[in-house]
């Protein structure tokens, strides 16, 4: 039984704490030394197999362009307002700027504004090279495939920005996609930040600092292993550069919150006058239980993201699955090793021991009240109260809860997905003066080209009925001269639309491009062409995740509510909680919307301009928020079903169980939307999405859902709650989840299940 063997586990790393202690440590170093030697550095390849925009660089690998490989952009504009490119001395410089950039590491070739101009003003404006005005000039830097840089080919570039800003009269901003790529992802500081209100809520609820230390301890150990393991992987496939972000944020949230729950447990059984090593697996044995399928339950729902069939968005749920492995692991050994090895230390439980022993010879009265008020064994009047009173009116907090989840939901209906571009980010960063230059210049389009390749299979007319039907479209502001490979015949054609790439209006020109430009150009025969690029990619993908996320979310739900039946031995309870955890999470969708789309409280969280939802964050943050919002549910419902077997009372159970935990629960919410908030005021809008949504369903899901819904429709369902079929519970195996000493193998578990 899963109880035993955890209890096993548990006492035992509780006997032996430095002997587990020391097999982590020594696990921990094999795994960075691992990472350090055999690890890769995170990669996007933000399409997936049958989409158009593959086909199309795939049509572009097999020319050898080059244009697969990664790019900058180098944008200049005269330091004197009144100078202009078509100046002499202008062009001097611009022209020994693009020959310092030729010469870096790397770099295959580079545009040549300069020469453009030499060779004809009007070749350089229709190449997207200079502005017509002559105030602004880029410079494109084609490098090889991400495999063959790293972050000193960025360094390079930026080194040499700076060593040139202080030599040229010229304004010099940068951008592309080797930004991206080898930026230094903004998870470092906000891991410190969260690690550190972790710490401060976590002193708060156990008013000792080793307890406090005890969770954040284990909760580095485990993310030092996720995270290189993760490093490890992106060595063997293409790890995308949101994972180690997101690990971390999960991870944090996760770990502090299993450690918290077990915590607890294990001061509870310390103020019954159990010894370190005993109360440590009796913790283990009982908390332990919920942290091991809550933690199954966040995996499974991530592991989901593979029906939508995007390699990197399965390769990505995968890395992040492996750092919430790693806390579990560490939830059920490393942290009752800290347990065993504190001893006595936590808090007030050296004299809450005594206090025990002391019971335990005879000695009772007004020692027990000391017991129970020391251990917080009486659950606290205020919870007690508050559930009193949801109690005694649940019709009323039920409809105005849900009243109020589904205000919150109503912005989902204005949902946009699409590619927030670098004009938002912040102002400090070059990305986005570089965006804003080109935008000027050229028209927002040119910051998001579309590249357009084309097999002729023979057809010698291919390519010209291409150029201009692709000008030809109100979507497209102009088309650079086509590229022919000779080698090949594949053709590739520079595309740059009217608008941003984060705008709608670019999906929509992609859309018809596809469906009438396209096929008008190439007729009947055997020619074919596709879009591709950054922005159809993104495209491409979001509107994927868009046809699969019913699949998937119909396949999390399912497997949700089998696990939760097999829990809790009922049907009724897991219906309630896949029904109540949509409503969290579709209110952190309409709050995320508010904020993002519609600019409503952007600036708290540092956000510069309004955006549009990362086509993938709302299958992936579905995924995560479901697992983690069945965390709560677990460790609930636990304790409430614990009670329900000890008593056989709906009432008593829901206000004992919920209140019982109502403390802790809170103090495990507070630290989650602490760490995930931590990450919302990062510089990318992809990370802030991550970060405020996971903080915000947390919180409804802590406040709204748990302390009003779930005592609220358990009062009205009664004893229903429990009800599961008489050949359902002949067919299905022992739940795992029984009373206390059930657990821990010292009394039979009654029957008490309605049918």
């Amino acid at each position: 039984m899963l109880s035993k063997a955890l209890l096993r586990l548990g006492a035992s790393a509780a006997r032996h704490p430095w002997r587990v202690i020391a097999a982590w440590v020594i696990a921990a170093a094999l795994v960075v030394l691992a990472a350090v030697a055999f690890g890769g550095r995170t990669a996007d390849s933000m399409t997936a197999p049958g989409l158009d925009s593959r086909r199309a660089a795939e049509l572009i690998e097999r020319a050898g362009t080059g244009q697969e490989g990664m790019t900058a952009q180098v944008v200049v504009t005269p330091l004197d307002d009144g100078a202009t490119f078509f100046d002499d001395g202008a062009r001097t410089a611009l022209t020994r700027l693009r020959a310092e950039v030729q010469r870096l590491p790397h770099v295959l070739g580079t545009s040549d504004p300069a020469g453009a101009l030499d060779a004809g003003g009007d070749t350089a404006v229709r190449g997207g090279l200079v502005s017509a005005d002559g105030r602004i000039a880029v410079v494109r830097v084609q490098y090889p495939d991400q495999s063959r840089l790293s972050a000193d080919d960025l360094d390079a570039l930026v080194a040499l920005g700076d060593r040139l800003r202080a030599e040229l009269p010229l304004r010099i901003e940068m951008g592309g996609n080797l930004f991206y790529a080898f930026s230094d992802p903004d998870g470092g500081a906000s891991e410190l930040i969260g690690l550190l209100a972790a710490a401060a809520i976590l002193f708060l609820a156990f008013g000792s600092l080793v307890a406090a230390a005890l969770p954040i301890g284990m909760a580095v150990f485990g993310l030092t292993v996720g995270v290189a393991t993760m490093t490890v992987l992106a060595g063997v496939t293409e790890v995308p550069t949101f994972a180690p972000v997101l690990g971390s944020m999960v991870g944090l949230g996760v770990g502090i919150d299993y450690a918290l729950f077990v915590l607890a447990r294990h001061r509870e059984y310390l103020a019954r006058g159990l010894d370190p090593q005993g109360a440590a697996g009796r913790a283990v044995a009982t908390a332990g239980r919920p942290v091991v399928f809550a933690g199954g339950t966040v995996v499974v729902s991530i592991l989901g993201l593979a029906v939508a069939n995007v390699p990197f968005m399965t390769v990505g749920g995968v890395a992040v699955s492996i750092v919430v492995l790693t806390m579990v692991l560490a939830s059920v050994t490393l942290l009752p090793a800290f347990l065993g090895a504190a001893g006595p230390r936590l808090g007030r439980a050296g004299r809450i021991a005594r206090i025990g022993r002391a019971l335990r010879a005879g000695r009772s009265g007004r020692l027990g009240r000391r017991r129970d008020t020391a251990a917080g064994a009486v659950p606290a009047v205020g919870w007690r109260r508050w559930l009193g009173h949801v109690g005694r009116h649940p019709v009323p907090y039920a409809v105005g809860a849900v009243a109020l989840l589904m205000t919150a939901t109503l912005p989902v209906l204005g949902l946009r997905v699409g590619l927030p571009d670098d004009g938002s980010l912040p102002q400090s960063r070059t990305e986005r003066r570089a965006y804003e230059l080109v935008a000027e210049g050229f028209g927002p389009g040119t910051n998001g080209p579309l590249v357009i390749a084309a097999d002729p299979a023979g057809d010698p007319g291919v390519v010209d009925r291409l150029v201009a039907g692709v000008a030809a479209d109100p979507g497209i502001a102009s088309v650079a001269p086509a590229r022919v490979d000779r080698a090949t015949g594949v053709a590739t054609l520079v595309v740059f639309p009217t608008t941003s790439p984060q705008d709608e209006a670019t999906a929509d020109t992609i859309a018809r491009l596809r469906a009438e430009v396209l096929p008008a150009a190439i007729g009947h025969g055997p020619a074919t062409a596709h879009v591709g690029g950054a922005a159809a990619s993104l495209s491409d993908v979001g509107r994927r995740t868009s046809e699969r996320l019913p699949v998937f979310v119909a396949a999390v739900l399912a497997m949700s509510f089998l696990l939760l039946m097999l829990i809790f031995r009922s049907v009724v309870v897991p219906l309630k909680a896949v029904l109540l955890n949509l409503l969290s999470i579709g209110a952190a969708y309409g709050i995320m919307v508010a904020v993002f789309q519609w600019g409503w409280g952007g600036a708290l969280i540092g956000l510069e301009a309004t955006v549009p939802i990362v086509s993938f964050i709302p299958m992936f943050l579905f995924a995560i928020l479901f697992g983690l919002s069945m965390d709560y549910e677990v460790f609930l419902l636990s304790r409430v079903r614990e009670e329900y077997l000890r008593t056989g009372d709906n009432g008593t159970a829901i206000v004992e169980g919920v209140s019982r935990t109502a403390r802790i629960i809170t103090s495990a919410a507070l630290i989650m939307v602490a760490v995930f908030l931590s990450f919302a005021v990062a510089e990318d809008p992809s990370t802030k999405m991550f970060g405020l949504g996971l903080a915000t369903a947390i919180f409804i899901d802590a406040t709204v859902v748990r302390m009003v819904l779930v005592p609220a429709t358990m009062t009205l369902l009664g004893r229903t709650n429990w009800w599961l079929p008489k050949w359902l519970d002949r067919t299905l195996p022992r739940g795992p989840v029984g009373t206390d000493a059930e657990s821990t193998g010292e009394a039979p578990r009654p029957r008490l299940v309605e049918r």
